[in-house]
Protein backbone atom coordinates (compact mmCIF):
# COMPACT_ATOMS: atom_id res chain seq x y z
CA UNK A 1 0.00 0.00 0.00
CA UNK A 2 1.31 3.46 -0.90
CA UNK A 3 1.60 5.76 2.09
CA UNK A 4 -0.17 9.11 2.37
CA UNK A 5 1.58 12.40 1.72
CA UNK A 6 0.47 15.32 3.91
CA UNK A 7 1.55 18.90 3.21
CA UNK A 8 1.31 21.61 5.87
CA UNK A 9 1.92 25.25 4.97
CA UNK A 10 1.68 28.47 6.94
CA UNK A 11 3.15 31.95 7.04
CA UNK A 12 6.09 32.41 9.39
CA UNK A 13 4.87 32.83 12.97
CA UNK A 14 1.50 31.12 12.49
CA UNK A 15 2.50 28.24 14.78
CA UNK A 16 3.13 25.61 12.13
CA UNK A 17 6.18 24.05 13.77
CA UNK A 18 4.51 23.76 17.18
CA UNK A 19 1.43 22.20 15.60
CA UNK A 20 3.51 19.75 13.58
CA UNK A 21 5.42 18.69 16.71
CA UNK A 22 2.15 18.15 18.58
CA UNK A 23 0.75 16.15 15.66
CA UNK A 24 3.83 13.92 15.53
CA UNK A 25 3.52 13.23 19.28
CA UNK A 26 -0.07 12.07 18.82
CA UNK A 27 0.51 10.20 15.55
CA UNK A 28 3.83 8.33 15.93
CA UNK A 29 3.28 6.46 12.63
CA UNK A 30 3.50 9.78 10.79
CA UNK A 31 7.02 10.61 9.65
CA UNK A 32 8.33 14.12 9.09
CA UNK A 33 10.34 14.75 5.94
CA UNK A 34 13.56 16.61 6.72
CA UNK A 35 14.21 19.24 4.07
CA UNK A 36 17.53 20.52 2.79
CA UNK A 37 18.16 24.24 3.32
CA UNK A 38 20.84 26.84 2.79
CA UNK A 39 19.84 28.90 5.83
CA UNK A 40 21.96 28.85 8.98
CA UNK A 41 20.80 26.68 11.91
CA UNK A 42 18.86 28.48 14.64
CA UNK A 43 19.77 27.95 18.30
CA UNK A 44 18.99 24.37 19.32
CA UNK A 45 18.62 23.04 15.78
CA UNK A 46 20.62 20.01 14.70
CA UNK A 47 21.71 18.98 11.22
CA UNK A 48 19.59 16.05 10.05
CA UNK A 49 16.86 16.65 12.63
CA UNK A 50 15.20 19.99 11.78
CA UNK A 51 16.93 20.31 8.40
CA UNK A 52 19.83 19.06 6.35
CA UNK A 53 21.93 22.24 6.37
CA UNK A 54 23.94 22.61 3.16
CA UNK A 55 25.78 25.34 1.29
CA UNK A 56 24.14 27.12 -1.62
CA UNK A 57 26.64 25.43 -3.95
CA UNK A 58 25.67 21.95 -2.73
CA UNK A 59 21.98 22.80 -2.94
CA UNK A 60 22.24 24.05 -6.52
CA UNK A 61 24.18 20.94 -7.54
CA UNK A 62 21.45 18.71 -6.02
CA UNK A 63 18.74 20.73 -7.78
CA UNK A 64 20.57 20.40 -11.08
CA UNK A 65 20.68 16.62 -10.63
CA UNK A 66 16.90 16.52 -10.10
CA UNK A 67 17.22 15.42 -6.48
CA UNK A 68 14.31 17.52 -5.19
CA UNK A 69 10.60 16.73 -5.33
CA UNK A 70 10.08 20.42 -4.69
CA UNK A 71 12.28 23.40 -3.96
CA UNK A 72 11.71 27.07 -3.28
CA UNK A 73 13.43 30.23 -2.13
CA UNK A 74 11.94 31.71 1.05
CA UNK A 75 13.29 34.85 2.77
CA UNK A 76 16.47 34.55 0.70
CA UNK A 77 17.14 30.93 1.64
CA UNK A 78 16.70 27.78 -0.47
CA UNK A 79 14.64 24.78 0.69
CA UNK A 80 14.15 21.41 -0.99
CA UNK A 81 12.61 17.98 -0.36
CA UNK A 82 14.46 14.79 -1.35
CA UNK A 83 12.43 13.02 -4.05
CA UNK A 84 14.19 9.66 -3.65
CA UNK A 85 13.54 9.60 0.10
CA UNK A 86 9.83 10.46 -0.29
CA UNK A 87 9.30 7.83 -2.98
CA UNK A 88 11.09 5.13 -0.98
CA UNK A 89 9.19 5.80 2.25
CA UNK A 90 5.74 6.03 0.68
CA UNK A 91 6.38 2.80 -1.28
CA UNK A 92 6.96 1.16 2.10
CA UNK A 93 3.50 2.35 3.15
CA UNK A 94 4.75 5.12 5.43
CA UNK A 95 2.67 8.28 5.87
CA UNK A 96 4.91 11.29 5.31
CA UNK A 97 4.47 14.90 6.42
CA UNK A 98 5.95 17.79 4.44
CA UNK A 99 6.33 21.12 6.22
CA UNK A 100 6.87 23.40 3.22
CA UNK A 101 5.73 26.72 1.73
CA UNK A 102 2.97 27.32 -0.82
CA UNK A 103 5.41 27.30 -3.75
CA UNK A 104 6.61 23.84 -2.79
CA UNK A 105 3.04 22.69 -2.26
CA UNK A 106 2.17 23.69 -5.82
CA UNK A 107 5.09 21.67 -7.17
CA UNK A 108 4.23 18.58 -5.11
CA UNK A 109 0.55 18.70 -6.09
CA UNK A 110 1.51 18.61 -9.77
CA UNK A 111 3.65 15.51 -9.22
CA UNK A 112 1.56 13.86 -6.48
CA UNK A 113 -2.11 14.89 -6.98
CA UNK A 114 -3.24 12.60 -4.14
CA UNK A 115 -1.29 14.67 -1.57
CA UNK A 116 -3.47 16.09 1.24
CA UNK A 117 -2.79 19.80 1.76
CA UNK A 118 -3.40 21.87 4.90
CA UNK A 119 -2.93 25.62 5.37
CA UNK A 120 -2.47 27.08 8.87
CA UNK A 121 -3.74 30.64 9.34
CA UNK A 122 -3.06 33.03 12.24
CA UNK A 123 -6.16 34.63 13.82
CA UNK A 124 -5.09 38.00 12.35
CA UNK A 125 -2.07 39.79 10.93
CA UNK A 126 -1.91 41.84 14.14
CA UNK A 127 -1.51 38.70 16.22
CA UNK A 128 1.00 37.36 13.71
CA UNK A 129 3.06 40.54 14.17
CA UNK A 130 2.99 40.07 17.97
CA UNK A 131 4.10 36.43 17.66
CA UNK A 132 6.98 37.31 15.35
CA UNK A 133 8.07 40.12 17.68
CA UNK A 134 7.82 37.89 20.78
CA UNK A 135 10.17 35.33 19.22
CA UNK A 136 12.96 37.89 19.49
CA UNK A 137 14.80 36.38 16.52
CA UNK A 138 14.30 39.06 13.87
CA UNK A 139 14.82 42.78 13.41
CA UNK A 140 11.81 45.02 12.80
CA UNK A 141 12.76 45.20 9.12
CA UNK A 142 12.78 41.39 8.84
CA UNK A 143 9.44 41.20 10.64
CA UNK A 144 7.91 43.65 8.15
CA UNK A 145 9.30 41.50 5.32
CA UNK A 146 7.78 38.37 6.88
CA UNK A 147 4.39 40.10 7.21
CA UNK A 148 4.50 41.15 3.55
CA UNK A 149 5.35 37.58 2.59
CA UNK A 150 2.53 36.32 4.83
CA UNK A 151 0.01 38.34 2.83
CA UNK A 152 1.32 36.80 -0.38
CA UNK A 153 1.19 33.29 1.09
CA UNK A 154 -2.33 33.73 2.45
CA UNK A 155 -3.46 34.76 -1.04
CA UNK A 156 -2.95 31.09 -2.03
CA UNK A 157 -5.10 29.61 0.74
CA UNK A 158 -7.85 28.57 -1.70
CA UNK A 159 -5.45 26.11 -3.34
CA UNK A 160 -5.47 23.88 -0.23
CA UNK A 161 -7.76 21.04 0.83
CA UNK A 162 -8.07 22.14 4.47
CA UNK A 163 -7.66 25.38 6.41
CA UNK A 164 -7.03 25.58 10.17
CA UNK A 165 -7.09 28.91 12.04
CA UNK A 166 -4.62 28.66 14.89
CA UNK A 167 -6.46 30.79 17.43
CA UNK A 168 -6.63 28.14 20.14
CA UNK A 169 -3.62 25.83 19.95
CA UNK A 170 -5.30 22.78 21.51
CA UNK A 171 -8.26 23.03 19.14
CA UNK A 172 -5.95 23.46 16.15
CA UNK A 173 -4.04 20.30 17.13
CA UNK A 174 -7.28 18.29 17.31
CA UNK A 175 -8.28 19.64 13.89
CA UNK A 176 -4.92 18.61 12.43
CA UNK A 177 -5.05 15.11 13.95
CA UNK A 178 -8.61 14.72 12.62
CA UNK A 179 -7.47 15.41 9.05
CA UNK A 180 -4.75 12.77 9.26
CA UNK A 181 -7.04 10.14 10.80
CA UNK A 182 -9.89 10.82 8.38
CA UNK A 183 -7.52 10.41 5.43
CA UNK A 184 -6.33 7.06 6.77
CA UNK A 185 -9.94 5.90 7.12
CA UNK A 186 -10.88 6.49 3.49
CA UNK A 187 -12.38 3.40 1.92
CA UNK A 188 -9.62 2.76 -0.61
CA UNK A 189 -6.98 2.74 2.14
CA UNK A 190 -9.08 0.58 4.46
CA UNK A 191 -9.89 -1.95 1.72
CA UNK A 192 -6.18 -2.37 1.10
CA UNK A 193 -5.10 -2.34 4.74
CA UNK A 194 -7.81 -4.75 5.95
CA UNK A 195 -8.53 -6.72 2.79
CA UNK A 196 -8.50 -10.19 4.45
CA UNK A 197 -10.68 -9.05 7.34
CA UNK A 198 -13.26 -7.41 5.08
CA UNK A 199 -13.34 -10.32 2.62
CA UNK A 200 -13.87 -12.77 5.51
CA UNK A 201 -16.99 -10.87 6.59
CA UNK A 202 -18.59 -10.66 3.16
Amino acid sequence: MIGNLFIICAPSGAGKTSLVNALLEREPDLELSVSHTTRAPRPGEQDGREYHFVTREVFMRMAGQGDFLESAEVHGNLYGTSQAWIEARTREGRDILLEIDWQGAQQVRRLVPRAVTVFILPPSLGILRKRLTARGQDTSAVIECRLANAREEIAHVEEFDYVIINQNFDVAVVDLVSIVRATRLQVTAQLTRHRDLINAMK
